[in-house]
């Protein structure tokens, strides 16, 4: 979908998307739809122009502060009960940005290796699920600052990942069940670490 307008105020960004009739129909106000992975409000809407806000706090953590007039961003509308879902479930809660640090051809399908901040690392397993702007993608091989992606012709089409290039930032978001597993492991090893008995607080 098309960015349409953006305004910046202390603290704020106003902007509009042109959702088209597909992505416009039956929403309302409040309601919840992702832009390049991040969960925004619906504020208003005219037609099939809708109007979100970005406070600060999403702004320093994602990529919406450099959005511009023109520019493609990904959307993705909320499930419905009885929705298949494939891959896993993204909410939304970006973690942070990740760099774009190569990207090349191989065969059909493109490989994106994309930087992230090292904290990021002990969530993002080899087979796992990560969300790159809101895109459910399995990772490939890891590194201590980053993951490679094979992207298949398809999630280039159906994405904005086709028209990426090294140097852009991109939203993360981390799978929250890997997260739960990963804090539960660490717990329990630092409980037995200390002599404490399991299932202590």
């Amino acid at each position: 979908s098309t960015l349409m307008q953006v305004s910046r105020a202390p603290g704020l960004l106003s902007y509009v998307v042109d959702l088209g009739a597909e992505l416009s129909a039956g929403l309302v106000t409040g309601a919840s739809v992702a832009i390049d992975g991040v969960c925004q409000t619906v504020v208003s809407q005219e037609g099939t122009h809708v109007r979100f806000d970005a406070i600060q706090e999403t702004l320093n953590l994602t990529t919406l502060d450099t959005l511009e007039p023109g520019r493609l961003v990904s959307v993705e509308r909320s499930l419905r009960v009885g929705d298949e879902l494939g891959g896993h479930e993204v909410a939304g809660h970006v973690a942070g940005r990740g760099e774009i640090a190569e990207v090349r051809l191989e065969g059909h399908d493109v490989a994106m290796r994309v930087r992230v901040p090292e904290s990021f690392m002990p969530y993002i397993l080899p087979k796992g699920f990560v969300a790159v702007d809101g895109s459910s993608l399995t990772v490939g091989r890891t590194f201590s600052d980053g993951f490679t992606l094979h992207l298949i012709p398809e999630t280039l089409r159906l994405t904005n990942f086709g028209a990426r290039h090294v140097g852009d930032l991109v939203n993360i978001e981390l799978d929250p069940r890997t997260v739960a597993i990963v804090h539960t492991v660490e717990r329990v090893l630092a409980q037995r670490a200390a002599g404490a008995p399991e299932g202590a607080a």
